[in-house]
């Protein structure tokens, strides 16, 4: 039987030209970063120090996982953190943050299909698969247990005393690289992606461990309105505020509503994250961005929760891959497939979520709340947010590989998407209007967050807020309020163009019910005031202890 032929490399000699190998090809980004921030012509000693420490941490990474799996192992699992993440840190800009990470657990197979192309496989073919096949012929010499904890000891005080040479050597240089400009580490590959992964993980399990939910009290006022109340609160995804007809963009992408002359636009209004899995929990969270804690937030009662605890219907739902932990604890429907959405053709239709809510309603009477969250415009597939005949901006990029097509033609896609959504934002208009001698009606549209479309070569969502651009912060949202309507349109405008965040949105949603927090006002403005006729008296506290 012939013996495949192998290579006999030493532990040291490996996992060092492993690392070289994975720098270089993964880190183009990075490099690219940091010339611009430290110029070459003036700064080459520092930028080569850079690397040498960049290099001599991916080593010790390297040789710390090689202490707890065999070391091909843990080399093949650093190249393809390093393919993937280059991939996509190089195509669009994004960066791989415990966020980011989030985000991937929480897609579902569909979005995640999207994401898929042509250059990711080759990617991954060049910087993962070729050099685990290489892998897989490298014979490593066996050893005993102690004579393999020095060796790699002593790569791990070698690679130490590098780093700390080039510190000593450029100290001036890392000081102002590690205090002014923060956001270049976030592109060191893979060690930004293996860190972040590691954060996302102790989170999870953090927030595991705080089995007790923390409820509030609340107080519901008694007022003299005859109707009870519908309200509908569509959750926009990936809709940025510049691209919005309402907001002076020159291109019609919201015709019909911007024909309604019943539309509050709230023009100024800026998101509480740059992802869904961050965007959506805090949206309806009581904590306010500055406080929010995303490992913390499905062990904390939201806005949903408040109303059904004050025996408001909710209903939620979901056309995105999932409410984020919102609805854990009310009505959830899945419309993501055609057992429940009857509009699919390509992909199932966010209008399909309109389908059987007057039966829903009939069954259940009183106030009642419906959360219908979209798949919007969830990029980088943009051309498959729409059905064909809403196409009306053209060429549209037909691919999800966005470096195939010209920067109008995304930017043609992506505005496609928002018409049908002006389209399903409509129709959810209609719906209630036709509910209007039964119900109080309501309707509120905010997206979750923005996306880059290629601006600075920056595409898609999910930066770090500080350094996010406006456009992956800057969200559209808007408020319909039916004919004798509690709610006064006039007040309402009063705040239509002063700067708003997600934050009042929790607060307001109660507020429309005439319900708060007990013994707490809102920190952050009630958005939709009632009528100066409509008088209310408190009623006395409900619902459980704080805990």
């Amino acid at each position: 039987m012939t013996t495949l032929p192998t290579i006999k490399l030493k532990f040291h000699f490996l996992v060092i030209f492993i690392t070289l190998f994975i720098f270089f090809l993964g880190n183009s980004s990075f490099l690219e970063q940091v010339s611009f921030v430290y110029p070459v012509n003036d700064n080459l000693g520092f930028l080569i120090a850079l690397s040498i420490v960049a290099i001599f941490v991916i080593v010790i990474l390297a040789t710390l996982l090689s202490l707890i799996m065999p070391t091909k192992v843990a080399l093949a699992i650093l190249l393809f953190v390093s393919a993937s993440a280059g991939y996509f840190v190089d195509s669009f800009g994004v960066i791989i943050d415990d966020v980011m990470v989030q985000s991937l657990f929480e897609t579902n197979t569909d979005e995640a299909f999207d994401l898929f192309s042509v250059t990711m496989f080759i990617r991954i073919f060049l910087c993962f698969l070729l050099p685990s096949l290489f892998l897989y012929f490298i014979e490593l010499p066996q050893q005993p247990l102690k004579a393999t904890i020095i060796q790699k000891s002593k790569l791990l005080f070698f690679s130490m005393v590098c780093i700390s040479l080039m510190l000593a050597t450029f100290s001036s240089h890392f000081t102002t690289f590690f205090r002014e400009h923060k956001p270049l580490r976030y592109y060191l590959n893979p060690i930004y992606p293996v860190y972040s992964f590691g954060f996302f993980i102790n989170s999870h399990f953090k927030s595991e461990d705080l089995s007790e939910l923390t409820t509030y009290d609340f107080t519901k006022k008694t007022t003299n309105r005859i109707k009870d109340k519908l309200v509908i609160v569509v959750v926009g995804e990936t809709v940025r505020a510049t691209n919005f007809q309402l907001n002076q963009y020159q291109r019609a992408t919201t015709p019909l509503l911007s024909k309604r002359d019943d539309i509050i636009n709230y023009s100024n209004y800026s998101s509480c994250g740059t992802s869904t899995a961050i965007s959506v929990p805090c949206m309806f969270s009581f904590d306010g961005k500055d406080n929010f804690d995303v490992s913390e937030a499905k062990n904390k009662e939201n806005a949903l929760d408040i109303l059904a605890k004050a025996n408001v219907n909710v209903l939620w739902r979901d056309n995105n891959s999932s409410s984020k932990g919102v609805a854990d604890r009310v009505n959830y429907q899945d419309f993501k497939s055609n057992k429940a959405n009857t509009v699919c053709d390509i992909e199932c239709r966010d209008i399909g979520m309109l389908a059987g809510l007057d039966t829903y309603l009939a069954e259940n009477t009183g106030d009642t709340v419906i959360v219908l969250h979209q798949m919007g415009n969830h990029g980088p597939a943009y051309y498959k947010r729409y059905p064909k005949q809403f196409e009306v901006f053209q060429p549209a990029c037909q691919t999800n590989e966005l470096s195939q097509c010209s920067q109008q033609e995304i930017i043609n896609a992506y505005d496609n998407a928002i018409v049908y959504t002006d389209f399903f934002l409509n129709e959810t208009i209609k719906f209630l209007e036709k509910n209007n001698p039964t119900y109080d009606t309501t309707m509120l549209y905010v997206s979750d967050h923005g996306e880059s479309l290629g601006e600075n070569g920056v595409y898609l969502h999910g930066l770090p807020y500080f350094i996010a651009p406006k456009n992956q912060t800057h969200v559209p949202m808007v408020a319909w309020f039916g004919v004798d309507s509690s709610l006064s349109r006039d007040m309402s405008n009063d705040f239509s163009q002063q700067a708003l965040t997600h934050d009042s949105l929790s607060y307001s949603l109660i507020d429309l019910f005439d319900i708060s927090l007990a013994n707490s006002s809102s920190p952050y403005p009630l958005l939709f005031p009632k009528k100066e006729t409509l008088l209310a008296s408190e009623s006395t506290s409900h619902s459980t202890e704080v805990e």
